[in-house]
């Protein structure tokens, strides 16, 4: 075995956060056993991982805004956690958009520790009330920036400028699963101008998740987040396991990587996960396209006789920022017709 490695970060002080339970059910389609996810709760709560996060991917309350529900309500969801877990803290995501915060106030009165409002950059400005009151009710709040890429970094102080110091930290999000070292490096650094703490969350379209998480942790990131297996949406996450396994190897094994290895086995014989397409994902990767967009833009692409990754870099570049459905829409009618012309 190699001697380990002089790490450029304070192992002692970095956590991993583990959202196999929320991000993870984007590749069930937000359907899950309700044993395996007592099952799965009770061990992770027997290691070292301090924080879980469970419930819908996109949130909570997430149907109403049309989404699919999850099969397992909130109330059940919080009896489940409260059941299982006795040393680690356990929270869910939120978006504006639809949920309240009422039902946040009855789920931190049912045990929840924290939560975690995402939205992308540019909506921040419109949303710093909510942010405020949501550190009124929940006593540790992160602000997620969904599709931080999709902003230049030296814009985020600006759109940060209002939200309250009272926000436990703040997030960068790749949610393209497009970002390489450098930007992760860049974005962190900008971020911790902005909030004493910083996490990262990687997705794994360009397979760098893992290693950006590290880069997040030596740019002074606190947090990083991880899923077992790397089961999450789209190309998935880094992997819990492996982000233990890289502490271990770089001499502290913080977050018992062994036990942590059998339970991604656990969930990747146990889960049942809906079919990818690398094609589109390394596509929305390299090119900058959520994941979120692929059923639409397979769909246009069989009505308008396109291919996927010409209608992907045409809305991107229609785009000001992050693609919207009708710069994807606006871009297989571009090039229908510049197909039409010829």
């Amino acid at each position: 075995m190699s001697a380990a490695q002089t790490p450029l970060f304070q192992l002692e002080k970095a956590e991993i956060l583990d959202a196999t339970l929320r991000d993870g059910s984007y590749a069930v389609d937000f359907q899950l056993d309700e044993k395996f996810v007592s099952e799965l709760l009770g061990r992770l709560d027997e290691t070292p991982i301090g924080k879980v996060e469970i419930g819908h991917g996109i949130g909570f309350e997430a149907e109403r805004c049309g989404i699919k529900a999850c099969n397992i309500d909130l109330e059940r969801w919080c009896e489940i956690a409260r059941s299982e877990l006795t040393s680690t803290s356990w929270g869910m995501f939120a978006q504006p958009e639809f949920s309240r915060l009422s039902t946040l106030a009855e789920l931190c009165d049912a045990g929840m520790s924290f939560v975690r409002i995402g939205m992308e950059p540019e909506r921040v400005p419109d949303h710093v009330d909510y942010i405020e009151r949501a550190t009124e009710t929940c006593g540790e709040v992160y602000l997620n920036l969904m599709k931080t890429s999709a902003t230049p970094a030296e814009e985020l102080p600006g759109l940060l400028r209002d939200v309250t110091p009272a926000i436990a930290g703040l997030y960068v999000v790749d949610s393209y699963g497009s970002m390489l070292p450098n930007d992760v490096r860049r974005y962190v650094t900008v971020a911790k101008e902005c909030f004493p703490v910083v996490g990262f969350h990687g997705h794994d379209n360009l397979g760098m998740a893992n290693a950006n998480s590290i880069t997040a942790f030596e740019a002074g990131a606190s947090i990083a987040d991880g899923c077992l297996d790397g089961i999450g949406r789209g190309a998935g996450n880094a992997e819990t396991e492996s982000l233990a396994g890289i502490f271990n190897t770089l001499g502290e094994d913080r977050f018992d990587y062994k036990a942590l290895a059998k339970l991604a086995d656990f969930c990747r014989t146990s889960l049942h996960l809906l079919l990818e397409d690398r094609n589109m994902q390394v596509l929305g990767g390299v090119i900058g396209m959520h994941s979120g967009f692929f059923p639409l833009i397979e769909q246009l692409c069989g009505e308008f006789a396109v291919d996927p990754a010409s209608l992907m870099e045409t809305a991107v570049e229609l785009a000001p920022r992050s693609a919207s459905k009708s710069d994807i829409r606006a871009a297989a009618q571009r090039i229908s017709r510049s197909t039409a012309a010829v």
